[in-house]
Order: C-alpha cells, then sequence, then structure tokens
C-alpha cells in the first residue's frame, strides 16, 4: 500500500471516530448529568489538548519523525477514550479529553491531519494539488458520515443487548479506542518517504512567509472561534433540547451532513478552477452562515433539518480550497510550518469557545453559539477577501 493510500485510509477511520464521538459526547455529558457550561468546559479540554499536539507538531515533528508521531497521536487517543469511559466527574472526564484530544467538533482537525496535509502537496503538480487534497476531505467526510450514523449504535444496544443508557454511550468511547488502534497500524507501515530529508529539518520562514502566515492565522483564529461556537458536540445538545430527538435521529442529520459536506469538496475543486481559491472560499462560506442563523427559528425538527442540511453543502466548500491556498503560497520546505501552524490557531480558538458557549446556552439562550458563531464567521469572510482577493495561487497565474 502506498503512503498516500495509508495516510487516506487512516484519515477515513480517524474521522470516522471523530464523526461519531462528535454526536454521542455531548450527550454522554449530558446523561452522566452535567449542565451546558460543564459539557462546553469538557469539549474544551478536548479540543485544547488537540492543539497542544498541534503546537508540538509544528515545532518538533520534523526532528522526532512524522511517523512517529503520527503513531504516538493515535496511542494518546485511544487511552483518552479508554479513561473518559470509565470517568464520571467533570474533572476526570475534562483530563481524559485533554489527553485523548476528544474532537467534539465533529470534524478532523488536529496534529494528524496538519502532518498528513504537509505530506500530500508533494505526491501531486500543481494543477493536481486541489483536487488531491479535495479527496482526502472526501474521505474524510465520508468517515464523518459514516461515524454520525455509528452514533446511532446507543439505542440498538439499550434494545438488544438491554444495556441502560450510560452504559450503551460509554460503549462507543470503547469502540472510538478500538478505531485509534487500527489507524496506529496504518501508520506503523509508512515509509521513509513521509519524513523531512534531515537538511530541511529545521526550516526559518523566509519575511514575505512570515508576514504572510500571521495574516492567515490571525483570520484562521476568527473563524475557528466561530466554528468553537458551533461544535457538533454543541449543535447536537442543542438538537436533543430545542426539539426532543434522541441521539438516533441527531446521528442521521449528522450522516446527511457530513455527505452534504464530502460532496462539497469535489464542487470546490471544481469550483475553485474556475473562479479562484479564495473567491470559492468566501462566495460558498456567507451564504452558510446566513442558513445557519435560520436554524434556531424554524417551528419544527424537520424545516431545521432542512435548513442545517443546506448550510452543511456549503460549509466545507472552503476546507481543501484552504489548505490548498496556504500550501500553494508558501515555499515546499515550509508547508509543515504553515500547515502545522494555521492548524493550531484553529484548533486553539476552538479550544476556547465551547466553554463559553456552553455558558451562553445554559444562562441566556440555548440558541445564542448558532448566532454569535455565524457572526464571527461571517466577519472573518469579509476581511479574508479584503486581505487576499489579489493573492494568487500559481496555478491561476499560470492561467
Amino acid at each position: 500500500m502506498s503512503d498516500r493510500r495509508i495516510l487516506y485510509t487512516a484519515a477515513f477511520l480517524r474521522a470516522l471516530a471523530t464523526g461519531m464521538i462528535g454526536v454521542v459526547i455531548g450527550i454522554y455529558l449530558a446523561t452522566l448529568g452535567f449542565p451546558a457550561g460543564q459539557i462546553g468546559m469538557v469539549v474544551g479540554a478536548g479540543l485544547a489538548g488537540g492543539a497542544a499536539a498541534t503546537a508540538v507538531a509544528m515545532l518538533t515533528g520534523d526532528r522526532l519523525g512524522r511517523k512517529r508521531f503520527l503513531i504516538t497521536l493515535a496511542v494518546l487517543g485511544a487511552a483518552g477514550a479508554l479513561a473518559a469511559a470509565r470517568a464520571s466527574n467533570v474533572w476526570a472526564v475534562g483530563a481524559a479529553a485533554f489527553v485523548g484530544m476528544l474532537n467534539g467538533m465533529g470534524r478532523d482537525r488536529g496534529a494528524a491531519l496538519a502532518l498528513e496535509q504537509a505530506v500530500l502537496p508533494a505526491t501531486a503538480t500543481d494543477k493536481e494539488r486541489t483536487r488531491v487534497i479535495a479527496w482526502y476531505n472526501v474521505l474524510q467526510d465520508s468517515g464523518h458520515a459514516l461515524g454520525s450514523l455509528l452514533a446511532g449504535l446507543p439505542v440498538l444496544l439499550r434494545a438488544t443487548l438491554h444495556l441502560d443508557p450510560l452504559d450503551s454511550l460509554r460503549a462507543m468511547l470503547l469502540v472510538y479506542a478500538l478505531i485509534m488502534l487500527v489507524t496506529l497500524l496504518l501508520y506503523a507501515r509508512l515509509s521513509s518517504e513521509v519524513e523531512t530529508p534531515r537538511a530541511q529539518a529545521r526550516v526559518v520562514l523566509t519575511p514575505e512567509s512570515r508576514k504572510l502566515l500571521i495574516r492567515i492565522c490571525a483570520l484562521f483564529s476568527l473563524d475557528s472561534l466561530g466554528g468553537g461556537f458551533l461544535t457538533t458536540a454543541l449543535l447536537s445538545f442543542f438538537f436533543f433540547k430545542r426539539f426532543h430527538v434522541g441521539e438516533d435521529v441527531i446521528g442521521m442529520l449528522f450522516f446527511g451532513a457530513r455527505v452534504m459536506n464530502a460532496f462539497s469538496h469535489l464542487g470546490a475543486a471544481w469550483l475553485a478552477g474556475r473562479i479562484g481559491l479564495v473567491r470559492t472560499m468566501v462566495f460558498t462560506h456567507i451564504p452558510s452562515s446566513l442558513l445557519l442563523v435560520t436554524v434556531p427559528f424554524a417551528p419544527s425538527f424537520t424545516i431545521a433539518a432542512v435548513l442545517f442540511l443546506l448550510r452543511e453543502g456549503l460549509v466545507e466548500m472552503d476546507v481543501p480550497t484552504r489548505t490548498s491556498y496556504v500550501m500553494a503560497v508558501v515555499r515546499p520546505e515550509e508547508r509543515v510550518m504553515a500547515s502545522t501552524a494555521t492548524a493550531l490557531v484553529r484548533t486553539a480558538a476552538w479550544a476556547v469557545a465551547p466553554s463559553f458557549a456552553g455558558l451562553f446556552m445554559q444562562g441566556t439562550n440555548i440558541a445564542a453559539p448558532l448566532w454569535i458563531g455565524a457572526g464571527m464567521k461571517i466577519t472573518y469572510d469579509i476581511l479574508l477577501w479584503r486581505a487576499f482577493n489579489a493573492k494568487k495561487a500559481p496555478e491561476e497565474l499560470a492561467g
């Protein structure tokens, strides 16, 4: 199996686990008796663990070895899930979430993804780069979709094995740990080609690249702060409380959402080839945020679900285009630094927001995070357009 196929397969499996845990974790914590504020804190702890791992990857990933680092991440993910399944108080679950980098976003956006995305562009030409990354994201969102379906498994376990609700949800954490161990076995088969040559292990950014990355990271942090108000865990909690639907129904909703995400990645690659990467990011992202604002006003779950699915058909079109753009505007030897730096600011911003989102849900309005998150994302899109519309990727200049 080639390195690209190994990375594709591992990304799919990791996304499967992430899609499942994103739906389950909020309901699991609510079943443990945690209020919305504490649920947000635990989700934030998991994202903070991911941010810490990404920071270490940025600083030492190439020197320690990408293969070794990916294996370590898989081990920590499995260990954290097992610990969270055994814990029952908020501090213990929060610590387990941090160590295991349990991702309540419902979308895989951690250190492993940053390393994989730094490797993939080297396997393609400039013209192929966006397509290769788009297929990577298609596989990821296919995993997210099937993981969302798996989130309905507790209902089946309760019906067939007569488990109580808490034990059925804890079983999902064990499934998560098992999937992470399978990714470990895959990473162990990577070749030495994924590693950075020793001569490039310590890369110094050029002044131009440094200035560019600072601007990009500042904008991405705003986008991700908005995204932190919109984690799958908190959105699942919103639908659970607002429309009184169970994890099986919510799992189906997020399955549909991730299918829409997956198809949108291919549409993004096609659209970017015609109007450019930055325009694709902005012109699809703003409508998705406007759709999200309407969801809390829906009179029924069915209407809310339709509006949410329409939003999901647009919201992820900036993911492959954003990654492709960042990888295009820096030198090849700077790609790991660029990928991990942007991933770090995103996961750090995600980690900050859920605690505040949970408090807003608990103290003001259960829909407040949706409105705040959408507003931040629209602001980001306007600023991104103003800052980078004139900065083209190499293939756009060639065209």
